[in-house]
């Protein structure tokens, strides 16, 4: 358990500091733990509690490569050209469009696949704007956990909590997405504070903007239609999870597959816009994080926090709401939660009043899904955005991201914990 720890919290200090890339940090510790014996070959590639989440790293995969073909036809250069005239050259208006596009998207997709969408049409905008897109795509990916809150699959968090407490698609709908929707609001009312000092712009660029045709910025229709209806696939098959029964990295593997197929793209093509740097960190992450579930830290943390409510139903619900944000925000929030589910389903059992057995899972769910923007690595979509700007040439350092998540954490968390107290056992 200590040699688990200590890795994870050197590691830590490592990524944080940022004098080391992160993905070697997150292999050497991952090597540490498979070296020392704390975990095994089948804790690390096998195990669905203690190994890599290959769901989650072949849904970036597929979904990497379909943005890599798509990027091909110009569409992202005509959303960006889009977005910028409608907001009228406003870098304030263009952030709060791309924002509340972002939150929608991720309500229906999983988040990570709205931001592989979103940030390249971020990068595009401000280009044409001469704009630093950090405090975009920083918004971006904090309005996207929190959008993803609202409906089963718009986070995985969600999907974990729903198959164990039998919640469906419209339970999330009813009880997450009115609390999603104020969050959303009131985010958007605070981009002007949280990022003040990043809406200057030259009058003549916004003038130019103005001026151009978005319709000139397609390359290849033909491509385009041929991509628009693989995505519509893919995402019909993302909503209806729960009717064809296929995982959404299959679906992203299998819309990745035709694509290229139809599409003949060449291999150095699609692989350009693959982050193999963002696929190893996360690998290397899950290992760890594995065997903090494999020795017991998580659940141990976890069961304190449930022992500690004293068999009060509302003291339970914030305290696992405060307690889920915290660890979600220092930990991914996937095996966080598939570690607390059978905690949470052990202390609802308890008791009797059933709203307020069923509020200790809208509890988890806002706890875990808002507390992952707190740091850098606290949800995959962070990751992934850190990525992709790495990768643009305008690194977003850890302790930048997580100055801004962490308060919008704080805000998002104390909004959260009114809203449980009130539709559950005020007017529950």
């Amino acid at each position: 358990m200590w040699v688990a720890v200590a890795v994870f919290v050197v590691a830590y200090v490592f990524i944080a500091a940022e004098r080391v890339p992160k993905m070697a940090v997150a292999l050497a510790g991952a090597g540490l733990v498979l070296g020392l014996g704390v975990v095994g070959s089948a804790d690390a590639f096998y195990s669905r509690e203690t190994g890599i989440d290959w769901d989650v790293i072949f849904l970036l995969l597929g979904m990497m490569i379909i943005v890599g073909v798509l990027r091909r036809t110009g569409v992202f250069e005509f959303v960006a050209i889009w977005a910028a005239k409608r907001a009228k050259g406003s870098p304030l208006r263009v952030m709060v469009l791309l924002v509340l596009i972002t939150a929608t998207a991720s309500a229906f997709l999983d988040n990570v696949t709205t931001v592989l969408l979103v940030a390249p049409v971020t990068l595009l905008v401000c280009d044409r704007l001469d704009i630093d897109p950090v405090p975009f795509l920083i918004a971006e990916v904090l309005s996207s956990n929190i959008g993803g809150a609202a409906t089963l699959i718009g986070d995985p968090p969600n999907i974990i909590i729903g198959s164990r407490a039998g919640l469906t698609f419209n339970d999330f709908l009813v009880h997450m997405t009115p609390i999603v929707v104020i969050e959303i609001l009131v985010f958007t009312l605070v981009l002007p504070l949280l990022f003040r000092g990043s809406f200057t712009v030259d009058p003549e660029r916004a003038a130019s903007v103005m001026d151009l045709d978005e319709r000139e910025a397609i390359q290849d229709r033909t491509l385009l239609v041929k991509c628009g209806v693989v995505l519509l696939a893919v995402f019909t098959a993302f909503v209806g999870h729960s009717v064809f029964h296929l995982e959404p990295s299959v679906v992203a593997l299998l819309g990745a597959g035709v694509l290229v197929l139809i599409s003949s793209s060449k291999p150095k093509q699609f692989l350009a816009s693959v982050e193999w740097e963002t696929l190893l960190f996360f690998a290397g992450l899950f290992v760890m994080i594995g065997a903090l579930v494999k020795t017991g830290v998580i659940g141990d943390l976890a069961r304190l926090a449930a022992d500690a409510t004293g068999g009060d139903a509302l003291t339970a619900v914030l305290l696992i709401l405060f307690v889920s944000a915290l660890l979600s925000g220092v930990i991914d929030n996937i095996p966080y939660v598939a570690t607390m589910s059978p905690l949470v389903a052990d202390l609802s059992a308890g008791i009797a009043n059933p709203v307020h057995a069923e509020a200790l899972w809208w509890s988890l769910a806002l706890g875990a899904d808002f507390g992952g923007n707190m740091t850098a690595i606290g949800a995959s979509a962070n990751v992934v955005v850190l990525g992709i700007a790495k990768r643009n040439g305008t690194p977003i350092s850890f302790w930048e991201f997580t100055r801004k998540g962490a308060l919008v954490t704080v805000i998002t968390i104390a909004l959260a914990a009114p809203y449980l107290w009130l539709r559950y056992f005020v007017f529950g």
